[in-house]
């Protein structure tokens, strides 16, 4: 059973690495950030389009990098969608507590986006891939927060 899931966990990451969802610029974004991984090399930009009330209503990247790192960006812009800027930047904590770690043990209001994300879970065996998986989500803060770029150093 553990390894059919690990199989089918390498296979969402192998999917989303080769054909990533919203790979594409968001022209009319409000928020944008530009991220990078100076270890490996991953780069990505990330845009935001915005509703009134302050939810993501549009998420689109583009770069260049690892399968890891551009499934977790196209992960990442399928689960913050519809997200107000306050839970996106709380999914992005436990995201990193997960990469981390390999576990989420609050996940609480956001266990059925965490279970989403939970693919990515077998990266905290690899220290050196923790990063790869993280950048998008340090780029999604930086936008959050006006900054313009961000770096998973």
């Amino acid at each position: 059973m553990f390894d059919d899931l690990r199989d089918l966990y390498q296979e969402i990451i192998l999917d989303h690495g080769r054909k990533p969802r919203n790979f594409r610029r968001l022209e009319d974004a409000d928020l944008s950030a530009r991220g990078d991984n100076p270890l490996c090399g991953d780069r990505m930009d990330l845009w935001l389009k915005m509703t009134p009330d302050g939810r993501i209503a549009d998420a689109a990247f583009q770069g260049r990098g690892c399968a890891i790192s551009m499934a977790s960006a196209s992960l990442m812009t399928e689960t913050v969608k519809g997200k107000s800027a306050e839970q996106a930047k709380a999914l992005g904590a436990r995201f990193r507590e997960l990469a981390m770690t390999g576990a989420c043990p609050d996940c609480g209001d956001l266990a059925e986006e965490m279970e989403r994300l939970q693919p990515l879970a077998g990266v905290h065996e690899f220290p050196s891939r923790v990063k790869c998986a993280t950048l998008a989500w340090h780029t999604l803060n930086a936008a959050l927060e006006g900054n313009k770029e961000a770096s998973s150093e």
